[in-house]
């Protein structure tokens, strides 16, 4: 196939494209750098250079294509008010143009990158994509917000008939991660983790690798209107750093950090823009971090043939080879 992505530059995205070239298909990336691309060239992709903000172009590009994948978009918690524009138009402003493009140009299969986060805290459930969130009470990071709205915008193109089937990540951990949470299991498996700070927060974690076969399999076999989640194993950040340690021949980090204490620090951290090593607005990050995101690939499995591998090869697979 002739496949359009978008985002592929990005962790999950290089894994999405890497695979497709591997098997065959044809892609073309589309990225906003080219010269900070220029590594997915070694799989034989094709690079075009777009911010997104073209529909006509867009349009050009999927005209001919048979299958978009848009998985382009910014995760960052912990933002300030001044980068909330940005971030609206990088999560919502880019699904409405890049899926009208798809619309306008007749692109027969479209798979769209939403994640289990829309679904808000899940209070300690492990729910399914039957359910659903109440807006009304709010949200906990600006993220979730333009990510659950980014998700309407796909909803509501498959109720105009286009034919969408959009993939929930979770928690993706792996390789070449240089998240919070990436960082915190690296850390514990090398000995490194002295202190553990926001560790109750839950999520299904998979390997990124396995995350990208899943959107695949999404493109490859979901049924067009349809989600599916493809989170991995279900996991608080304590827990997965303990047998991160565990896994790379260490003890468990001990000392805990009060979460308590962060919030009497909170203002003026965020007053300041952020102290030194600290987000710039720590109660959105201690929101998020007191939440659980927690759901259920079980239809995945079924219809996608979705398999995550457990978090503890997941660990050594990527910490082992890669420390």
């Amino acid at each position: 196939m002739r496949v359009v992505v978008t985002g592929g530059a990005g962790f999950i995205g290089r894994s999405v494209v890497g695979q497709l070239a591997a098997r065959g298909d044809l892609v073309v990336a589309l990225v906003r750098d080219p010269a900070r691309a220029s590594f997915l060239q070694a799989t034989g992709v094709t690079l075009a250079t777009s911010d997104l903000a073209d529909v006509a172009w867009l349009t050009d590009q999927l005209r001919g294509a048979d299958a978009l994948i848009h998985g382009a978009g910014s995760y960052k918690v912990g933002i300030t008010a001044a980068e909330r524009p940005a971030m609206w138009d990088a999560n919502v402003g880019t699904t409405e143009r890049v899926l009208a493009a798809a619309a306008a140009a007749g692109t027969s299969r479209i798979a769209y990158v939403s994640t289990v986060g829309i679904f808000g805290d899940t209070h300690g459930r492990e729910v399914d994509e039957t359910y659903r969130r109440d807006p009304s009470q709010g949200f906990l990071s600006c993220y979730d917000e333009t990510k659950f709205r980014a998700h309407e915008v796909a909803e509501r193109a498959i109720a105009a008939g286009t034919p969408i089937v959009i993939a929930q990540p979770g928690q993706v951990y792996g390789p070449g991660d240089h998240t919070l949470i990436g960082e915190v299991m690296g850390d514990a498996y090398r000995g490194r983790l002295h202190y553990l700070a926001l560790a109750e927060v839950a999520f299904g974690m998979a390997h990124v690798d396995d995350t990208a076969a899943g959107i695949i399999g999404a493109l490859d076999r979901g049924r067009p209107g349809e989600a599916y989640v493809i989170a991995g194993e279900p996991s608080t950040l304590a827990a997965a750093a303990g047998l991160a340690a565990r896994l790379g021949g260490h003890r468990p980090p001990i000392l805990r950090v009060p979460t308590g204490l962060l919030r009497l620090i909170a203002p003026l951290n965020d007053g300041m823009g952020g102290l030194p090593g600290l987000p710039a607005n720590m109660h959105e990050t201690i929101r998020v971090a007191q939440a659980s995101y927690l759901a259920s690939h079980a239809k995945a499995e079924r219809e996608l043939g979705f398999a995550p591998r457990s978090l503890e090869q997941g660990i050594v697979d990527t910490f082992g080879v890669h420390s």
